[in-house]
């Protein structure tokens, strides 16, 4: 096989020989209407022959289509065979009819023989090609114990693309099982050999008994809203999802593997991103003084960086846990250098300490982020939620009144909707506190939901 496959242009090469022998006896036979050929018409089909091998094997040549691998020859590479035999035919003919004395068979049979070249020409590449390929799957298969197995969800033409890319250059470590897709017309029907195995509903079934380990997302045109129900369901198989971006996206890209990305936030949103008027809240936090309490914590030090690139007079970041105060000072210092920023270790618990804060830095704008939030942990210690989350917040709100703070914003918790916990209880009261203190003070004041914050 190996010496088959290092002199495979010779073979072709005797074969397209032996193809143009035969195809001008047929077509001397259909020309003459007989199939007994004389003396003297078989020497001159044996010097067209000679002359002929000549001209189509140049011009093949010529199209370098002896350098193809045949098992993955195309329709582009067909259509060259098809005009490289067209010109060459087309020689043959213009010899026979400006050369009267060069001893030939007519135009006639030579258009004929031509038609005939072509056919069988491409007509064995394929039957070999096809002959390849099934030798090549059996083999295929007989290694997909090694290959990790995977599920493509959509059967469109970004599937087709994958398909193809898959089959040529990874085809040695992934093994496709299947196709799915919610077209039910589509259903049992193929793309490149692998079946449309069922619809998103079946993927947990299909993924189980198919040990499946990868699951490709390959539906470019489908909404926000679809998208995230459908990586739900490929969530709780607990495979490794991957999404491909649009076909342009894909065209484009030279490696395949490069096109594939992880599952986004974005993608489980079900709606598009939310984006900010920028400009607004530029004009809100630019040079004035921001003070965020609980700057260090989850919600908070996010705040920090959000702040931080509206370029503040001054951020003002009190927390009590110092090591998580101390990181995002560093971490904005380094990102920030230009920015004044003043870590303080203190507890809004602390009616005295805040209002020595408040006196000193006079803040413009307040963020309430500090808080007991952990929801087991409050179930034991009710009265820490309380002393943290209710009086810390009433002391911040008070002090935001009295120094002629413009916003004071308390970051609360969608757990504080019909609150059925002791953390959720508390939050609800801190959004009480603020409401009843809205309607008597000059300050602004505002309570914000969060659900659980994700950062990538």
């Amino acid at each position: 096989m190996k010496f088959i496959k290092k002199h495979r242009n010779v073979y072709l090469r005797i074969m397209d020989i032996i193809v143009i022998i035969i195809a001008y006896y047929i077509a001397e036979s259909i020309i003459g209407n007989h199939i007994i050929i004389t003396r003297e018409k078989n020497r001159m089909i044996i010097n067209t022959i000679i002359i002929a091998i000549i001209v189509y094997g140049g011009i093949l040549q010529i199209f370098k289509t002896y350098k193809n691998i045949t098992r993955y020859e195309n329709g582009n590479d067909y259509l060259i065979y098809v005009l490289a035999c067209s010109i060459a035919c087309m020689v043959m003919t213009f010899m026979y009819i400006t050369i009267p004395k060069m001893p030939i068979v007519n135009a006639r049979t030579n258009l004929i023989a031509g038609l005939l070249i072509v056919t069988a020409i491409i007509g064995y590449r394929v039957v070999i090609r096809m002959i390849l390929t099934e030798v090549y799957d059996r083999k295929d298969k007989k290694e997909d114990f090694n290959k990790k197995n995977i599920l493509i969800i959509g059967a469109g033409e970004a599937t087709k693309i994958l398909l193809g890319n898959l089959k040529v250059s990874m085809k040695d470590i992934y093994n496709v099982v299947g196709l799915i897709d919610d077209n039910p017309n589509k259903l049992n029907y193929a793309i490149s050999g692998n079946k449309i195995l069922g619809t998103r509903y079946d993927i947990p079934r299909i993924c189980k008994e198919n040990n499946v380990e990868f699951i490709f997302f390959a539906i470019s045109n489908i909404s926000n809203d679809e998208r995230r129900k459908i990586l739900e369901i490929c969530q709780e198989t607990g495979c490794k999802v991957r999404i491909l971006p649009g076909i342009k996206e894909l065209v484009k890209n030279k490696s395949l593997m490069n096109s594939f990305r992880n599952v986004e936030i974005e993608d489980l949103l079900g709606r598009e991103p939310i984006k900010l008027d920028n400009k607004n809240i530029s004009k809100l936090i630019e040079n004035k003084v921001v003070l965020i309490t609980g700057g260090g914590g989850s919600i908070g030090s996010e705040l920090c960086r959000q702040i931080a690139k509206f370029k503040p007079e001054k951020l003002v970041i009190v927390d009590i846990y110092e090591n998580n105060l101390y990181d995002i000072e560093q971490e904005l210092k380094f990102n920030y250098p230009k920015l004044k920023i003043e870590a303080i270790v203190a507890s809004v618990r602390d009616k005295k300490r805040l209002n020595e804060i408040f006196e000193e830095f006079k803040p413009y704008l307040v963020f309430h982020a500090a808080a007991h939030k952990h929801v087991p942990l409050m179930e034991t210690s009710p009265l820490e939620a309380i002393k943290n989350n209710v009086f810390g917040t009433y002391n911040v709100v008070n002090c935001a009144d009295e120094y002629n703070v413009k916003r004071c914003i308390l970051i609360s918790t969608d757990k504080a909707v019909n609150p059925t916990n002791i953390m959720g209880a508390t939050k609800r009261l801190c959004e009480m506190i603020i409401q009843a203190k809205d309607k008597v003070s000059k300050t602004e004041y505002a309570a914000v939901r969060f659900g659980n914050v994700l950062r990538k």
